[in-house]
């Protein structure tokens, strides 16, 4: 045997010897996804609600860096050697995979809507199928408080263009339906355009920041403010966005109205009147930012009514050595029942209608593993609440009923979606907009 030969031999031992547990490894992962993506169909939890990563796969180069550089963890995966979307239900937009994609091989967005009843088809300056009806936020489909400030400054600049001068004939230019980021957003664009503008909104200035848990960290991402400057910091916390939501209305003499629930929208030409349950206000121009939660959802059943029962946490150091029942299974849900847990001598129980929790973040599974690990939380899936007395809440769970102790109950069923009041007022959904 020549040293030549001995040289071959040696270089492919070398060879299989990194290349064999490489390729092992390599099959170990992708059946694991393989897994983790069939887990997820079951679960229902691979379909997008909202915004989410496109992949290209004939550009695709499988490097991976997109399913690392993901805050929610669990969103995209390698199969085959290519990027798949295996959570796309956990998918809030972040959009770090599109920029750190070194082909250029993703977009973010809403896919194909043209079967989707629940996402509006708008023109590309976010106008309805009724010309002077804009529609901002997570409402159009897109989450995330940078998307709604962005898509606000937008339509801000676009109905400044094509507004351009006061009407004496409307009580307001521009009324915009909803003080969120997405509303805020619009009517500081339009601070100085000449128009008069009011927001609407059945709650107060906040939006869905209002029902975030008390120091919860909101993740922003930097984003410009019109007429007030850049949010800098990744993430603040609420009350840190609160106050600058305050700070705005108070220095910018933003006008609005709160407490004020949009009831119907008449269409008269050019010409829009708001109906709300507290009088109607008529405008040339109406922006719709009212989120996708709605009005909460009850429960309907008997002892709802009393004042122990409640929609949303505000601060959850005011509840200490109470028994305490959060119902639901979204992230709302989990992020009370954790922050409630952490607070001196506690005892929460979550009570959830299905078998397991499907939609919520990574972050909020590990945390929400960890106190039941601790005993600081106690889950009973598949379980319903029956009635709800001064001291004590009635469970159902697999057709036996029984009590626990209770102080305070906070139900997070979700809310009575928006979208029959936008039919009723003529949005088409789920096709293209004239």
């Amino acid at each position: 045997m020549t040293e030549l030969t001995l040289s071959w031999i040696l270089g492919c031992v070398i060879i299989l010897a990194f290349l064999v547990p490489y390729l092992r490894n390599w099959r170990k992962r992708d059946q694991h996804t393989r897994k983790r993506l069939e887990e997820a169909q079951v679960k229902g939890t691979d379909k997008a609600l909202m915004q989410h990563p496109i992949i290209d796969l004939s550009a695709c180069i499988g490097c991976g860096i997109c399913v690392r550089i993901c805050p929610e963890g669990e969103v995209l995966g390698l199969i085959s050697g290519k990027a798949v979307l295996i959570n796309g239900a956990k998918c809030v937009g972040h959009e770090l995979c599109k920029e750190n994609c070194p082909v250029g091989g993703i977009e973010v967005g809403l896919g194909d809507i043209s079967a989707r009843q629940d996402i509006p088809h708008l023109k590309e300056n976010y106008e309805s199928n009724i010309p002077g009806v804009y529609i901002v936020g997570e409402l159009g489909g897109l989450a995330l408080i940078r998307n709604a400030i962005n898509q606000g400054s937008s339509v801000g600049k676009d109905i400044k263009l094509s507004y351009k001068t006061h009407r004496t004939d409307v009580d307001f230019d521009v009324i915009v339906i909803g003080a969120g980021p997405a509303g805020m957003s619009t009517a500081l664009e339009l601070v100085d355009s000449g128009l008069t503008t009011v927001m609407v909104d059945q709650d107060q200035p906040g939006g869905t920041i209002l029902q975030y848990p008390r120091r919860k960290l909101v993740m922003v991402q930097p984003v410009t403010l019109p007429h007030y400057g850049t949010l800098k910091n990744l993430e603040y916390r609420k009350e840190e966005l609160l106050e600058i939501w305050e700070g705005i209305l108070n220095t910018k003499k933003l006008t609005y109205k709160s407490h004020h629930r949009m009831t119907a929208l008449i269409s008269d030409g050019d010409k829009f009147t708001v109906r709300t349950d507290k009088g109607d206000f008529t405008a040339g121009r109406v922006v719709l930012a009212l989120g996708r939660r709605g009005t909460p959802r009850k429960l309907g059943v008997p002892g709802e009514e009393l004042p122990k029962v409640m929609y949303k946490l505000m601060d959850t150091e005011t509840y200490q050595n109470v028994n305490l029942l959060v119902v639901g299974g979204g992230d709302s849900a989990i992020e009370a029942a954790i922050g409630l847990a952490q607070q001196n001598g506690n005892h929460v129980t979550i009570s959830y209608r299905k078998n397991a929790f499907f939609r919520i973040k990574t972050k909020n599974q590990e945390r929400l593993d960890r106190l039941v690990k601790d005993k600081l939380i106690k889950i009973i899936f598949e379980s319903d609440v029956k009635e709800i007395t001064k001291d004590r809440v009635l469970l159902e769970k697999d057709g036996e009923t029984f009590e626990i102790l209770n102080d305070y109950v906070f139900v997070f069923a979700g809310g009575l979606v928006p979208f029959p009041l936008l039919n009723e007022i003529g949005i088409q959904f789920g096709q293209v907009a004239a």
